[in-house]
């Protein structure tokens, strides 16, 4: 075999290698985790989460800019995602789930698509069906809403603190995640 042979081969063997061996958990992370359930708020500062999240600017899919003043009072799921992430298309099944079963005047559902292209965003979101709201930045994330790590979820609790904070692929289609989600909403 020559060496260009043997070169070309190489990327083949090694993804094979992670892909199909023990080593996989070890490279690629464990896969798929379970969302343990939020619980009260940390002691974040209410000023300084509200004031972050004033500092969340977000628009539509139409366009028009999101005021999260809307959402007090409710316990809020911010998801960021993009339809270019694999594991964030993984998730979205498990979050359209717990969105039809989860009682939306208490929670609201923020999902933030990261893609350059509103338009191809929308356009997987009806291919697949989803019927949860998406919404883009229209400013650079602020803390606690930028992450390195996509997708990630923000929970926060009805005063606007940071109830829990959940990054790479997470399932949410479970009974107890959508009870303690529904029992932060009505603590105040």
């Amino acid at each position: 075999m020559s060496r260009k042979t043997l070169l070309n081969r190489l990327p083949l063997a090694v993804f094979g290698l992670l892909l199909f061996t023990p080593l996989r958990p070890v490279a690629l992370g464990t896969g798929l985790g379970r969302a343990a359930a939020p619980t009260a708020p940390a002691a974040t500062p209410v000023v300084a989460v509200r004031a972050a999240a004033g500092g969340l600017h977000l628009v539509t899919a139409d366009g028009k800019p999101l005021d999260l003043n809307r959402f007090r009072g409710k316990a809020v799921f911010v998801n960021l995602w993009a339809t270019w992430c694999p594991p964030c298309r993984a998730e979205m099944p498990g979050i359209q789930a717990l969105y039809e079963r989860t009682d939306t005047s208490k929670v609201a559902f923020v999902l933030i698509s990261l893609d350059r292209s509103p338009e191809k965003a929308q356009k997987f979101v009806l291919r697949q069906g989803f019927s949860f709201p998406i919404y883009f930045p229209a400013a650079p994330l602020p803390p606690p809403f930028d992450s390195q790590t996509i997708p990630s979820t923000i929970i926060l609790s009805p005063d606007g603190r940071v109830a829990a904070r959940y990054e790479g692929l997470v399932d949410y289609d479970t009974p107890e995640f959508q009870q303690a989600l529904e029992q932060l909403a009505t603590r105040q």
